[in-house]
């Protein structure tokens, strides 16, 4: 088996950043060996290559966290908002459940879009603390580094000549920590913006999803709140359901007859879940109205003590 056999294997390798692995270019910077070392550094730098190409056309279509982070925006937003507004609806006030929604919206947006920047932050931290014990570990123990590399190619099932090659290779390569985050610990380097791209995504996902229940409350008078309730519930409907059919297809396939019926199953899943939250939240209402009435103080006790 050729040197150029093992190009697929690399494919989905992609090197850490100039400003991270700078530093360890002195550490591990060697003379590359004769022959087949030459072929495989000259085969690792064009599978790199295609692969950085690859990601900087996949990056223009469509970015997948993005898309991940969108979702969660909306799958909240288009619940619990409608949840919110639903439930606030038993009241019989219109302006109660505008006031109450946005400010449920604004405060939620801000909320969740906190908790992506610092999910983003923590992930960017744990993989910058990972690869500052890996070069570590490449300079107090090459020893282990050298078996696990060996462990990194074994399972392909690679003749012992060529992952002795390859490991031997990779063991003297500047590289080495860029190969290890990508196969050993199988971390993807975050984009310096990624925090701030998720904190914004999420809480726009958020604030779009959840202000669609409150457009009908905006076209009715101030005791209309029962028949804009009727137009949320059917835009909602048809709202949750198309997001649940879109999520679906994204992730399974556009077409085919079942790929379609995966898509429709997902929507009607998305509308029972919105469908639960929102007769939960009006329950809830209801009966704390039931209490209020009931209990001492209320209305009914007030007629009681003066018929």
């Amino acid at each position: 088996m050729s040197i150029s056999s093992i190009k697929s294997l690399l494919a989905s390798y992609s090197p850490v950043s100039d400003r991270d692995s700078s530093d360890m270019e002195k550490d591990f910077a060697r003379p590359l060996r004769e022959g087949s070392d030459v072929e495989l550094a000259d085969g690792l730098s064009a599978a790199r290559l295609r692969k950085q190409d690859a990601d900087k056309k996949s990056f223009r279509i469509v970015d997948g966290r993005t898309v991940s982070d969108a979702i969660i925006g909306l799958s909240d937003g288009l619940t619990v908002p409608f949840a919110l507004t639903a439930g606030l609806s038993a009241l019989g006030d219109t302006r109660v459940v505008v006031f109450g929604g946005m400010a449920e919206l604004i405060a939620g947006a801000i909320s969740m879009g906190l908790g992506g920047y610092l999910g983003a932050k923590s992930e960017e931290e744990s993989y910058r603390a990972t690869l500052k014990d890996t070069k570590e570990q490449i300079l107090i123990d090459p020893a282990s580094v050298v078996d696990t590399i060996a462990d990194i190619f074994t399972p392909y099932d690679l003749p012992e000549e060529l992952v002795s090659q390859l490991t031997m290779h990779m063991a003297s390569s500047p590289e080495l920590p860029s190969f290890l985050m990508n196969f050993h610990h199988t971390l993807e380097e975050p984009a310096a913006s990624r925090a701030l791209v998720c904190a914004l995504t999420i809480a726009m996902g958020y604030f779009i999803g959840g202000f669609i229940p409150l457009l009908p409350y905006f076209f009715v008078g101030p005791h209309g709140a029962f028949v804009a309730l009727q137009w949320s519930i059917a835009v909602m409907a048809f709202a949750l359901f198309l997001f649940g059919y879109t999520k679906t297809c994204f992730v399974s396939g556009w077409r085919g007859a079942q790929n379609i019926r995966r898509g429709v199953i997902g929507g009607f899943q998305m509308v029972l879940v919105g469908g639960v939250a929102a007769g939960s939240a009006m329950a809830l209402v209801k009966a704390f109205q039931v209490l209020a009435h009931s209990g001492p103080g209320g209305p009914d006790d007030h007629n009681r003590e003066h018929p």
